[in-house]
């Protein structure tokens, strides 16, 4: 695989470089999200597309704070210990989704594990009352592994989101490395088996490149998911959020990613995204069709 390696500077090829969000409706979208005082994985996780997104008023809202008990190495959500929860901010969000007329909404959040039931009290909460305020809504939910636990999963499940998502992130050789509290195994059961829960609900997940990982291990992740009846794959590059989290390795061509795209295609995803700058919801309101 060809690959641009990286230098001590950590200078970002010109296929990286993304303009500077000025527009009108990233502006509103903006100052909706500072009114509320809400939380998105656009900001948080440092995602490249914002400026893209927002102005197209598509956004990713995060739920049950924005502190991770989790500490991924990759991740730019703070981690340490979260504060209590907002009881209001279910209908906050679904709210907010209403004033951005937004048809389909993808909904995640940060790991809860210091809750007794993991945050799934509020994800509940979140997903009925944006169906409520929303009729007609399509939505996806970005969850955590809930540790695997099928009772909360199942909660997910029985609200029958049109999509339900939970990435992988990288190799299992990196994921002890990378994801220190997850586990590779866990994640491919969690999205199995909420397939054979409900066979309607399509199934997502994504994973990042440039950590370090090979060829033949991208590849062997990719029928590791499939195995899993996953039904969309999204494939971006690692972009290091601060000095202190895992460095970028390499920074991959973007006609490899093209590659990947059609392998991943012809071993039987139905959509993969898959691109530098793509992120798990990037393009999310085509996935739901």
């Amino acid at each position: 695989m060809k690959k641009i390696i990286m230098n001590l500077i950590q200078k970002k090829p010109n296929w990286i470089k993304v303009k500077f969000p000025i527009g009108k409706n990233y502006k509103n979208l903006q100052k909706l999200v500072s009114l509320h005082k809400l939380n998105t994985i656009c900001q948080s996780g440092s995602c490249p597309n914002i400026g893209e997104c927002w102005e197209q008023g598509v956004a990713t809202f995060m739920i049950l704070g924005n502190v991770c008990t989790r500490s991924c190495r990759f991740c730019g959500v703070k981690t340490g210990r979260p504060e209590n929860i907002d009881w209001k901010e279910p209908e906050k969000v679904a709210k907010s989704i209403k004033i951005l007329k937004i048809k389909h909404a993808v909904i995640t959040s940060v790991n809860r594990d210091d809750l007794k039931d993991m945050g799934a009290s509020i994800w509940i909460e979140t997903i009925k009352l944006t169906r409520k305020f929303n009729p007609g809504i399509t939505i996806e939910t970005l969850i955590p592994d809930f540790k695997g636990e099928q009772k909360i999963i199942d909660q997910i499940i029985d609200l029958n989101p049109e999509v339900i998502s939970h990435n992988v992130e990288t190799i299992s050789r990196l994921t002890k490395k990378i994801r220190i509290q997850a586990k590779y195994d866990r994640s491919l059961k969690v999205l199995q088996y909420i397939k054979e829960k409900n066979k309607n609900i399509r199934t997502k997940t994504g994973i990042m490149l440039g950590l370090g990982e090979k060829k033949e291990e991208i590849l062997e992740t990719m029928k590791d998911i499939k195995n899993s009846q996953v039904d969309i794959l999204t494939i971006g590059q690692y972009l290091q959020p601060s000095l202190k989290h895992f460095p970028v390795h390499f920074f991959v061509l973007p006609e490899e990613f093209k590659e990947f795209k059609k392998i991943g295609l012809k071993i039987g995803f139905k959509y993969v995204e898959s691109g530098p700058l793509v992120r798990s919801s990037y393009h999310a309101e085509k996935h739901v069709k």
